[in-house]
């Protein structure tokens, strides 16, 4: 029988917070624990010795925090009613702004681009303007969205520690490193995302990420 390991999270949210540990971890088991003595809930996230194994410490640290940036975006692109996906400010310095559904465009297209260099392959082209994706709707973006995360998580998972500073080079962050790019990728979804809370608080709507847990 595989040795189990396990760890506790006190956590506000501890639906979120499983979907953390098996997005980030690739953990099959996680239960919520609540005791007389525990302030909020406890989360306890286990998983069987072979299956920390299957991702290289190395790809856990940085997916962490793109698992995390995940959810709150697309989160946030759901939130957004479909008629205001053409949505920008004007008040104020927005001269030449994306409306929200052109940075949702963005975010999905530089997700690719930069996850397709670490692969060594040519990516898509001009994600500044959105990229060659047809998307346009609200589904078909965030359906775009999804991908495009699903598809960089997918690369992330085979950084290793051996591979990790392997030269990538390409016009989304290069030249740089599978690291270097890894990590411009969390920063980059996480710089359109503080934009766009904006926008949809703009329009009245809490970002889901922000609503006090129930």
């Amino acid at each position: 029988m595989n040795r189990v390991v396990h760890f506790e999270i006190h956590a506000a949210d501890p639906e979120r917070t499983a979907l953390f540990c098996r997005q980030a971890f690739g953990w099959s088991s996680a239960r919520r624990l609540v005791g007389a003595a525990t302030v909020g809930a406890v989360l306890l996230c286990g998983a069987p010795a072979d299956a920390q194994e299957r991702a290289d410490r190395m790809a856990a640290t940085v997916a962490q925090w793109f698992t995390m940036i995940e959810q709150s975006f697309v989160g946030l692109a759901e939130a957004m009613p479909a008629e205001r996906y053409g949505f920008k400010p004007t008040a104020g310095e927005f001269t030449g702004v994306r409306t929200f559904g052109e940075q949702v465009k963005h975010v999905a297209c530089g997700n690719f681009g930069f996850f397709t260099q670490i692969e060594q392959k040519d990516p898509p082209a001009d994600c500044a303007a959105g990229g060659p994706s047809p998307a346009k709707t609200k589904a078909e973006l965030v359906a775009y969205l999804r991908e495009s995360f699903a598809y960089a998580q997918g690369v992330l998972r085979r950084m290793t520690a051996a591979n990790a500073l392997e030269p990538v080079n390409g016009p989304y962050g290069g030249p740089s490193t599978r690291l270097g790019i890894a990590t411009l990728a969390v920063w980059h979804a996480s710089d359109h995302y503080g934009q766009l809370v904006v926008y949809l608080r703009m329009n009245g709507i809490i970002p889901p990420a922000s609503r006090p847990a129930r």
